[in-house]
């Protein structure tokens, strides 16, 4: 058997692989390749499918597979597996760093003092007592919910496919979940239903100018409207690691916006989450070996 490391993994991961067959990191090699594991550059397009003659089976360490055409992988008999738990404590971490950023006013006072600016006068406000409004309430967004709580926070949700969740009261609607919100954080897999969902129509539903916090998928987000809406001073601040691309176009309108604070996709970038997603990919191919699926 010829596994693939296509993307960027903690170098353990290569020695993890070999008691299963022989382990490559070379691309060239992707059309003798049984398993190929990728993280979010690699597109295992129709294109890439159809060039792995030998795929079985394709890993993609982290969440969501919306790089891989999984459709046609399965028309193929390859098996699709992802690592959905392995991130949630990095990308929620993340997620609740960039929030509490923003009233903190932390990069402008440090840039401040970097400059030799006193800004003592600069005010703070709290997320106590503020209310947090979830969109999807998966892996990620629990492990959110469970800091907002720690911070006396009302931690409302909404998700189509959760009625009920420990951590979250759950809203029938996104507008439900927007109208009373002062931060707000998106968990939401890229599928045609959520690409552009938050647009001008859900800005619209929201009272507070909230802060927006984005660590699922860039495309979710209307740019256009999120630039109209920071500068109307109806959305109050956007945070985000995620872009439509890796890197975002230079004339991505969120680049040039006041109001915003970007981080490189890096929520899933920790060392102690590269090491899960080595356990956690591990696991997946013995249990498909021992279960006579590849």
């Amino acid at each position: 058997m010829l596994l693939l490391i296509s993307d960027a993994f903690d170098p353990s991961l290569k020695d993890l692989l070999s008691t299963f067959g022989e382990v490559t990191e070379d691309k060239g090699r992707v059309s003798e390749a049984d398993v190929v594991l990728v993280r979010s550059k690699t597109k295992c397009t129709k294109e890439y499918i159809d060039s792995a003659k030998n795929l079985k089976l394709i890993i993609r360490g982290g969440v969501g597979i919306d790089n891989i055409d999984s459709a046609y992988a399965a028309s193929k008999g390859i098996i699709v597996r992802n690592t959905p738990k392995s991130s949630a404590i990095a990308v929620a971490e993340l997620a609740f760093a960039l929030m509490l950023s923003v009233p903190t006013n932390l990069i402008a006072m440090h840039n401040g003092m970097k400059e030799g600016q006193w800004l003592k006068k600069m005010k703070r406000t709290e997320l106590y007592g503020k209310t947090l409004a979830l969109f999807g309430i998966g892996n990620i967004a629990s492990m959110v919910a469970v800091r907002a709580q720690a911070f006396g926070m009302n931690v409302i949700a909404y998700d189509k496919y959760v009625t009920e969740s420990a951590v979250a009261t759950m809203v029938p609607t996104l507008e439900d979940a927007v109208r009373e919100a002062d931060y707000i954080s998106m968990h939401l897999p890229l599928t045609d239903e959520t690409r552009g969902v938050f647009n001008e129509k859900l800005i619209g539903a929201c009272t507070k100018k909230p802060v927006v916090i984005n660590t699922g998928r860039g495309p979710c987000v209307d740019a256009d409207a999120m630039k109209k809406a920071l500068e109307e001073g109806s959305i109050s601040w956007y945070a985000t690691d995620v872009y439509p691309s890796d890197p975002p176009s230079p004339d991505y309108p969120l680049l040039a916006s006041d109001r915003v604070t970007l981080t490189p996709h890096v929520g899933a970038n920790s060392v102690e989450n590269l090491l899960r997603i080595g356990d956690e990919a591990t696991a997946i191919i013995k249990e498909l070996i021992d279960g006579g699926k590849i």
